[in-house]
């Protein structure tokens, strides 16, 4: 069995506080390594580290920063394989949906090689006599990101990438379910040329999370999680003095309209209701089908397709999905489940007693589909994160709409239509971050930011894009006269420009 340590300055180091947790291997209920968790001695070696090398590379011009990214980008499509694999093993996903996790993460790295124009302030000339003004974009020096189980490449470099190309340095606390990747992630940056201690790898629990919170070092944090950790990792961070963004729970509703392409909007379902065991926070949940023949014909459509989900070990090739991350998540979803038999949902397909011959101890969950079921129930409000799709079933356009603006989460929403009018209300009227147009998953590319509205985000900057720019550094304006435009005496009202 191995053990993961973390990565310090630029390599692999062993752990000091003695405490540790089991890694597991989902598809088989094995444990597969044992992780170091962090104390406040090896926080504090991280950030030692990331207080050495910061200020160079900060002074680094940001074409030397972007040519790293470049080697990065390169290396990450030549170590793919390797990576989804080691993926696939500790967190249960398809070898090939591991490959889209790093996929997204690689783009985003595309996207940091653009720092030099992306880091870019503002020039006025002659904004008052003899007066020039500029602005500066400066990194906030260290940052932090805490990020989850279910994309343990994605989630990381959306966090890092931005942050290290506008020259700041940056500790990373991975969820300790899945830990491999992004100590590999950062050794594939050393290899792109990347300096050491610009990025470290703190492996821990909530303990290290805290002790990261109140460093007085750190400058801002990014976290994705659950809404209630959200929530405390905000109100921790501001109360350190920290900047901070964090992305909580979902409940993705899909509206489908009358005239939608039904045939369609069913394929779309099952790939975003049951991809990666539901274990995304931009998996639809819901299915909101608008009036009765709708969803009658939808069930229809629905249920064979589901039945005929193939679940297997990220081994398996033809599988369509693995299984849950951990087996508390596995107990958690069957609990839900059981509840909403009991508040008289109708479940049309159980997938409950699914067991995988020769992986009987794996965390499997069989794929199932619920109907009629109502907002007052559990399984409507609450975050499920299994292969689970819930059919809400509307009268009319007006009250689909209501389900997704009245629900705490805001984080994506897609409609299934052909009638552009109605889209384009839908659009324009939804409290929802991210919104798809016959798209399922309306996660936007990495030129575009991403995050959610409502109990699934707190803070104003949100991931990728432009926002993370803004988020990873600060503003300094100078405002400039020289001697020939400055007039004698002193001035002691308020300056103005005339």
């Amino acid at each position: 069995m191995s053990s993961i340590g973390h990565f310090i300055n630029g390599a692999r180091v062993a752990g000091t506080s003695g405490r540790s947790a089991d890694v597991f291997n989902p598809s088989t209920g094995q444990v597969s390594a044992q992780l170091s968790l962090a104390n406040a001695a090896d926080l504090q070696a991280a950030v030692d580290a990331a207080k050495a090398a910061q200020p160079a590379w900060a002074a680094t011009n940001p074409q030397r920063r972007a040519r790293v990214f470049m080697k990065y980008v390169q290396l990450l499509n030549d170590n793919m394989q390797e990576l989804a694999e080691l993926l696939s093993a500790e967190h249960g996903k398809t070898v090939e949906d591991s490959k889209g996790d790093i996929q997204r993460g690689l783009e985003v790295c595309e996207f940091v090689i653009g720092i030099p124009h992306l880091q870019k302030g503002e020039y006025t000339e002659g904004a008052g006599p003899g007066i020039d003004m500029f602005s500066m974009r400066q990194p906030v020096g260290i940052g932090a990101g805490i990020t989850p189980f279910n994309f343990p490449a994605m989630i990381p470099m959306w966090m890092f990438a931005p942050a290290i190309a506008a020259g700041n340095a940056f500790i990373l606390k991975p969820s300790e379910r899945d830990p491999s990747v992004p100590m590999r992630l950062a050794e594939l940056m050393i290899e792109a040329g990347l300096p050491k201690g610009i990025l470290n790898v703190v492996n821990g629990d909530k303990e290290a999370v805290d002790l990261i919170l109140q460093h007085p070092d750190i400058g801002a944090v990014s976290f994705v999680g659950s809404t209630p950790i959200a929530a405390y990792v905000y109100g921790e961070a501001a109360r350190y003095g920290k900047r901070a963004q964090t992305f909580g729970g979902a409940k993705n509703h899909m509206i489908i309209m009358p005239d939608a392409d039904l045939d369609q909007a069913a394929d779309a379902l099952i790939g975003a209701g049951y991809g990666s065991a539901g274990e995304r926070c931009m998996a639809i949940s819901v299915a909101v089908p608008v009036g009765q023949a709708t969803a009658d014909a939808l069930i229809e459509r629905l249920i064979p397709r589901v039945e005929q989900l193939k679940i297997a070990p990220y081994t398996d090739a033809t599988a369509d999905f693995g299984p849950v991350v951990t087996k508390a998540s596995q107990e958690k979803i069957l609990k839900l489940i059981d509840t909403g038999v009991e508040e008289g949902a109708k479940l049309r397909v159980d997938g409950r007693g699914f067991k995988l011959q020769g992986y009987e101890d794996g965390f499997y969950v069989g794929a199932c589909l619920f109907d009629e079921v109502t907002p007052d129930m559990d399984i409507y409000k609450q975050e499920i994160f299994g292969p689970v799709l819930s059919v809400v079933r509307a009268a009319d356009y007006e009250s689909a709409l209501a389900l997704p603006m009245k629900h705490e989460y805001g984080n994506g929403v897609a409609i299934y239509t052909r009638d552009g009018d109605a889209a384009r209300d839908f659009a324009a009227r939804i409290n929802v971050g991210m919104i798809g147009v016959n798209v399922p998953i309306p996660t936007p590319l990495a030129y575009h930011s991403f995050g959610g509205w409502k109990r699934s985000s707190f803070g104003d900057l949100n991931q990728h894009g432009p926002d993370s720019i803004k988020f990873w550094t600060r503003t300094k304006t100078v405002t400039t006269r020289w001697p020939s435009g400055i007039k004698s005496g002193a001035e002691f009202s308020m300056p103005v420009m005339r």
